[in-house]
């Protein structure tokens, strides 16, 4: 069996779109930072996934609200990430960027690449985290440019297209 720490290390060299997640409960707007966000399917409802850790702020409001907005960071939202990554800011997290509702009432955020809205439709715990499993039920697509945000070795990186 492998160690942790040695886990750890190795999924610090796959580089990681970098999103905001987010959900609203009782009017009061909850969010974190995350690499762990990925396509489920398209068809025949495009569903997604996030990976939120059982001790996060976040983890017991998005299974009591039943609702996820995944914002897919761009470039420009290096100081939000790290707003949302540090739990001091947890009060604050949200008195910058431009924060609309969608569908669910999710926040989403209009500076992001794309905002994934979703109604949460299945939970699955494993270990210490919980895959929750989202269908999106609105998407908006915020930028033509696509200057995305990622994560790689504990370090944020752009990555743009025309780069290729």
């Amino acid at each position: 069996m492998i160690e942790g720490a040695l886990f750890k290390r190795g999924m610090r060299r796959l580089a990681a779109g970098v999103s905001i997640v987010t959900t609203l409960d009782e009017d009061v707007s909850h969010g974190l930072l995350a690499t762990s966000v990925s396509s489920v399917c398209a068809e025949p409802e495009p569903t997604l996934l996030v990976c939120v850790n059982r001790n996060s702020s976040i983890h017991d409001v998005i299974h009591r609200s039943k609702i996820f907005c995944a914002n897919v960071l761009s470039a420009d939202d290096v100081e939000l990430a790290q707003r949302f990554s540090v739990p001091e800011l947890r009060a604050s997290r949200f008195e910058r960027g431009s924060w609309v509702s969608l569908a669910t009432g999710a926040p989403a955020l209009a500076s992001a690449l794309a905002s994934f809205d979703c109604e949460v439709t299945q939970v699955v715990p494993v270990h210490s985290h919980t895959i929750i499993v989202g269908v999106v039920r609105e998407l908006k697509l915020w930028q033509s440019e696509i200057d995305a945000l990622l994560y790689l070795d504990g370090q944020y990186q752009v990555r743009s297209p025309s780069a290729a």
